[in-house]
């Protein structure tokens, strides 16, 4: 609905809320829910306080795998269900920080001197969280340690990363990220960069440290081994809850954030969003008017636009986040219900000349939140015309933008905070982390566990299994050329000879296996042979 400026105005002022100690405002007056949404929408979010709190206290809010969700923990230990948990945080916490600062005083350091960088190796929030820190947070003129990362089990994307390390090895210092401490990504990523030490006569487990859970593969290799240093993981903190925890603290703090006032923010936060009225509760306001704008479906997309380079991963963060934790097939009781909620976004105003025109003339599909800086930056500003700087520029094209989506009728929230700081960031996580709680429990779906991803997980073992029978079956063969079709009959796999065709082309495209391929009249005519093994 497009409303005439008085009301505009009106709506401005009794959806616009500060709250003064975490630095955040929040504006919701560019949504279009009736007056009457929020009271009809009390009970069901009374319960989802209620549930919060159980969680908070140690209840089994994981059901399915029979465990508790203790992300909040980390930034309160005060709050944990028992005093050995309260111990564990408060001690890593301690352990974490000690160690970060015996790497910058040089007193553990590596084979060729003081660690000059860190690789972070992880997948998921093992990476997303650190990265996220990272981009928002570093100081290319201060910072401690240079950060790089293997995010993915992509060799060329590996060799890429450790080409920026070249000449470094001996001084870089590897952070092997892996809670169960069997992801299959991950282990690739610690034996690409074992093999790029060792290519270089440097012993890895002289720099290597494991965070992981006690008595994991991962945990008793880096034992066995003698690596560095082996931080914990919990069974109660998700990968991608776990920013709050070792996972996001200790790279941040090698790299010489303040990650105290992280986690002071994020606490901060989460005592302002436990607050059971929702006009105070930023984070219950956001879960409302994600159920508003979506009809409790996700029937509309979440676009993040944030109005600073610092926070260009955070869409991509709250991806994980948000996507990983709503997008359910089931619901508590185990009924089909198809959920989720889609997130994308990049960062203002790049998205000026990229996706605006559609949300701005296209299918309105979707809603946008703004996040918007007040501070441009620290140092003094270049006025690019006469009383206007670089930093007025973004921000008129973040009012601008936002009035011109709403002149077409689209719907957006708008966050401001005051400045991008340790603090303001460890807010933005809380933030979203309770608004993510508190959606699941209107929707009645479980936020903390993750069967797609195992699915997509089994799904890759099953064709690692299909590639090794291929490569048996075409090393005994190997005198000959074998086409698809005597391929899948041989090793009795006729029902996926789709896939048989994807891993025989990936296999002839990598001279690694040996595999020659022999062209057809058409692509799947084309047989397969060995010629080097």
């Amino acid at each position: 609905m497009k409303y005439t400026n008085e009301i505009l105005w009106q709506r401005f002022r009794s959806h616009y809320t500060e709250f003064p100690i975490l630095g955040l405002a929040v504006d919701l007056s560019r949504m279009d829910f009736p007056d009457t949404f929020m009271a009809a929408k009390e009970p069901r979010i009374h319960k989802a306080f209620l549930a919060m709190l159980a969680l908070e206290k140690g209840a089994i809010a994981n059901p399915d795998e029979n465990r508790m969700v203790g992300h909040y923990w980390l930034r309160n230990p005060a709050l944990a269900p028992n005093a050995g948990i309260k111990k564990e945080i408060e001690g890593t916490l301690s352990e974490l920080k000690a160690f970060a600062a015996a790497v910058h005083e040089g007193k553990v350091k590596g084979a060729k001197g003081p660690f000059k960088n860190v690789l972070v190796i992880g997948i998921g929030g093992s990476a997303l969280g650190p990265q996220f820190l990272s981009h928002a947070l570093g100081d290319s003129r201060a910072d401690k340690l240079k950060l790089f990362f293997f995010d993915n089990t992509d060799p060329d994307g590996m060799d890429n990363t450790l080409g920026q390390i070249e000449g470094e090895l001996g001084q870089t210092l590897c952070l092997v990220i892996s809670k169960s401490g069997g992801t299959q990504e991950t282990r690739n990523g610690m034996l690409e960069a074992k093999a790029a030490y060792e290519g270089q006569k440097l012993k890895f487990e002289a720099h290597a440290v494991a965070i992981t859970q006690a008595k994991s593969q991962l945990d008793q290799l880096a034992e066995k081994e003698g690596w560095i240093k082996r931080f914990p993981m919990w069974d109660w903190v998700g990968g991608r809850t776990s920013v709050t925890s070792v996972v996001g603290l200790l790279p941040a703090a090698l790299k010489g954030i303040k990650v105290d006032e992280i986690l002071a923010g994020a606490k901060a936060c989460d005592e302002v969003t436990r607050h059971e009225n929702v006009k105070v509760n930023p984070s219950a306001q956001l879960a409302l008017m994600w159920y508003y704008v979506g009809n409790g479906k996700g029937h509309k997309d979440m676009v993040i636009l944030p109005y600073k380079d610092r926070l260009e991963l955070f869409s991509k963060y709250l991806q994980q986040l948000i996507m990983e934790s709503l997008g359910k097939e089931l619901d508590l009781n185990h009924a089909v219900v198809k959920q989720g909620i889609a997130v994308y976004g990049n960062k203002g105003s790049t998205d000026q000349h990229a996706y605006v025109q559609q949300l701005r003339e296209g299918l309105n599909n979707f809603f946008v939140t703004f996040i918007e800086v007040l501070r441009d930056k620290k140092s003094p500003q270049t006025f690019v015309e006469p009383d206007v700087t670089s930093g007025d520029y973004l921000n008129s094209f973040m009012l601008g933008t936002r009035q011109a989506l709403y002149d077409k009728g689209r719907e957006s929230i708008t966050l401001t905070i005051k400045d991008i700081s340790p603090y303001s960031i460890g807010v933005l996580i809380a933030l979203y982390e309770r608004a993510v709680g508190l959606y699941a429990s209107l929707i009645r779906v479980n936020a903390y566990h993750q069967p797609g991803v195992e699915a997509g997980k089994k799904g890759a073992e099953d064709v690692l299994r299909l590639q090794s029978k291929i490569l048996q079956y075409l090393e005994k063969s190997k005198d000959k050329p074998s086409s698809l079709i005597q391929i899948a009959e041989e090793i009795e796999a006729e029902e996926v000879i789709e896939a048989i065709f994807k891993i025989c082309e990936h296999l002839a495209a990598n001279p690694d296996h040996g595999i020659r391929k022999v062209g057809g009249v058409t692509p799947f005519n084309a047989s397969y042979q060995m010629v080097l093994k």
